[in-house]
């Protein structure tokens, strides 16, 4: 082997070996899953979001004016997840997850019969949707209103106050139990891609 040869495959060698440790976010490189952020996966050679979960971290093509990018990162018990001011921009249709909340356990209480929600904190917006109704949609039609009441946090987390997890994603509608049966929704999967809107 020449020596420009043995050059080349040392380079490239070097390149790959320094950039193992890596994490991308959105549309950064990446060889491996490891190679991206939270929850995004290595689609292509760029780090996307994970159609099998669902995520929406990306903006899934919103345009680059709307896209919203992480404010940070936090890490607890060997995990990294990216933090969040912003969620994606609410429209008449806006993908989200849908988590399940026991808000009866909550410091202000509310029933289990009652279809209350809370919205990752780009959502929440200061408080400035507190006591309004949105409209969820399932993925089959169906669809119901609910009243959101709290932030589900996507800037802090991994202490007390937020029982040692991570922050949540920045695409979260966090519903009750009566929430999830107005749907029809199974409570076993935790998560669903869903679509709301303001109903008010």
């Amino acid at each position: 082997m020449d020596n420009s040869a043995l050059l080349v495959s040392l380079s490239f060698l070097l390149l790959f070996a320094s950039s193992s440790n890596a994490i991308s976010s959105c549309n950064g490189p990446c060889r491996t899953l490891n190679d991206c952020e939270g929850q995004l996966i290595c689609i292509n050679g760029k780090c996307n979001d994970d159609p099998d979960v669902g995520t929406n971290i990306c903006g899934g093509g919103g345009g680059d004016d709307d896209e919203c990018k992480p404010s940070g990162s936090l890490k607890c018990e060997g995990k990294t997840k990216p933090t969040y001011e912003c969620s994606p921009p609410v429209t008449s249709s806006t993908k989200a997850i849908l988590t399940l909340n026991d808000f009866s356990e909550d410091e202000r209480y509310y029933d289990r019969s009652e279809r209350v929600v809370a919205l990752s904190t780009g959502w929440f917006n200061g408080r400035s949707r507190c006591g309004k109704r949105i409209k969820i949609t399932a993925n089959d039609g169906r669809s119901t209103t609910a009243k959101m009441v709290d932030e589900f946090d996507s800037v802090h987390g991994c202490d007390s106050e937020h029982a040692g997890q991570l922050p949540c994603d920045n695409n979260i509608v966090d519903g009750s139990d009566a929430v999830w049966e107005a749907l029809g929704l199974d409570k076993d999967l935790g998560r669903v891609a869903i679509t709301w809107s303001m109903a008010e």
